[in-house]
């Protein structure tokens, strides 16, 4: 399984960004497929899951404003950021579990206060 993150950028405090994660390779495996992230000097940290059958799973953080959705027929997954704020600033990494764990490189996502 591979996955290649897009979607980041810089933005100011109250915007929106939509994240996408494309997932190739032996996708009809995948269990659960999401997002964590990592601020500098922090650890990364769960963001959103999805699993194979529909379940979503948020940190509490971002429940309300963050939203993760798939679309099976491209092997896309989505991370809708609503109301973001300057701590959300962190490298966002899409994940994939299969029979291992896959990380996609990160793409960077910067709010301005």
């Amino acid at each position: 399984v591979h996955v290649v993150e897009s979607g980041g950028g810089f933005l100011h405090a109250g915007g929106s960004l939509r994240l996408s994660c494309a997932a190739s390779g032996s996708t009809f495996s995948i269990n659960a497929i999401g997002w964590y992230r990592q601020a500098p000097g922090m650890q990364r940290e769960l963001v959103a899951t999805i699993n194979s059958g529909g379940a979503t799973n948020y940190a509490d953080s971002v429940k309300g404003r963050f939203n993760i959705s798939r679309d099976n027929a491209k092997n896309v997954v989505y991370l809708q950021m609503n109301s973001l704020k300057p701590e959300n600033t962190a490298v966002y990494y899409c994940y994939a579990v299969e029979r291992g764990v896959f990380w996609g490189q990160g793409t960077q996502v910067t709010v301005s206060s």
